[in-house]
């Protein structure tokens, strides 16, 4: 008897949590894992990267570590196009892959919304690469500095601050006495600035937390601005506008950082799915709503909150239940059984400000902040690994550093 083929497209939080259910639970199955990587990365580390606060090979572990050889095949490739008719999947360098039942967690890119410059003068922060690749332009700026005594240098402007915009400016501003040190300049000159349209920060959180978070910025030289839309990008400037008096503002920074917001892999536009920026409004089982033997879930599915009446975010602990859920309703449907619906229920939410501080709203509504929300972030992160990678993974990558 032929054995059911299962495919996974894309192996971060919510691709690798599958993987490990199919792996563990599922019968006669043969799977097929593809990334274009090698690795699985932490994708909410991704400021620490950028920051220099860790190195990548800390939030990144070998996917062949977690595959089962007799079960799944892992492919490192490119994939450029699903046929949900044909049931096949197109692999840049590869014969098409063919499936019975196809999971699609492929991943993010960063969303420039159509703002002129942005892609030609912004770096984005869409992997472990950019990530890098911002560590590598600010520290090159600093160095320059020595010589070309560019102030712009000493500058880095953030755009967009959201979850990873004060994330990012959180690290960054732990780290300005390193940053001085390589610039041979003193720590109040470097200057880091994050400006967003919204009028308010981090609405997901209380807004006395919000309040914290920017007061505790300020109190390490990190600025903050909101209802500061931005018009357009250009060399080394930033032009917005004072949304709430329409004057126009130029910010000019030797970095220029990108985190406005995410749209999910363009594979979902180039297979002709309907979507919204590249997020499917899929069923209340995480299906394609044209094909029930297609799961899509992670960064390119959308799922209605039903109490919100909007889709929820792209977290990874959202992902994660996306994973298991969508794995179990393959399983059930193999044995002719009715799948589960989605559920989602909160475990809480925690926005670091650096190593040792942050904000944080637990599942029950308690609120924390300072060190107590810095160890719990650490506490969810190793959560995560353990739960894609397991024990050996949690234990090699985790953050274990909850005291400093």
């Amino acid at each position: 008897m032929a054995k059911t083929k299962i495919g996974i497209l894309g192996a971060g939080y919510a691709g690798l949590l599958a993987l490990k259910v199919l792996q563990s639970k599922a019968k006669d199955v043969e799977i097929t894992l593809i990334d274009r990587n090698s690795y699985h990365n932490e994708a909410t580390d991704y400021h620490e990267v950028a920051a220099g606060s860790v190195n990548a090979d800390k939030i990144t572990y070998q996917i062949s570590d977690v595959v089962k050889p007799g079960i799944t095949n892992f492919i490192q490739a490119t994939v450029t196009k699903i046929d949900k008719e044909a049931k096949t999947v197109e692999i840049e360098g590869h014969e098409p892959m063919t499936f019975d039942y196809l999971i699609v967690a492929l991943g993010f890119r960063s969303e420039t919304f159509g703002i002129k410059g942005a892609t030609e003068f912004a770096l984005p922060m869409d992997d472990v690469e950019s990530s890098e690749a911002v560590y590598k332009h600010f520290i090159a700026k600093l160095e320059d500095y020595r010589t070309s005594k560019n102030p712009d240098n000493l500058k880095v402007l953030i755009a967009g601050a959201g979850f990873t915009g004060m994330e990012l400016i959180g690290a960054m501003a732990e780290n300005k006495a390193k940053y001085a040190k390589i610039a041979g300049v003193t720590p109040d000159d470097i200057e880091l600035t994050c400006i967003d349209a919204a009028p308010s920060l981090l609405p997901m959180f209380p807004s006395d937390l919000a309040d914290y978070a920017v007061k505790r910025l300020a109190k390490r030289g990190a600025k903050v601005f909101t209802s500061r839309g931005i018009n357009e990008v250009k060399d080394g400037v930033v032009v917005a506008k004072n949304m709430e008096t329409n004057e126009i503002i130029e910010f000019s920074a030797g970095t220029i950082i990108w985190t406005t917001g995410v749209s999910g892999s363009d594979v979902i536009a180039n297979s002709g799915i309907e979507a919204r920026r590249n997020r499917v409004m899929v069923t209340s089982q995480l299906k394609d709503p044209e094909n029930d033997k297609v799961y899509i879930i992670g960064d390119v599915a959308a799922v209605m909150d039903a109490e919100s009446g909007r889709p929820y975010p792209t977290t990874a602990q959202i992902a994660l239940v996306m994973g298991h859920v969508a794995a179990m309703n393959i399983i059930a449907d193999m044995n002719g059984q009715e799948g589960e619906d989605f559920k989602y229920v909160s475990q809480g939410t925690v926005c670091s400000l650096g190593n040792t501080d942050a904000i944080g709203v637990l599942g029950n509504g308690t609120k924390v902040k300072g060190y107590v929300a810095s160890a719990l972030k650490k506490i969810i992160m190793n959560k995560s690994l353990w739960e894609t990678g397991g024990v050996k993974e949690m234990l090699a990558k985790g953050r274990f550093d909850l005291y400093h």
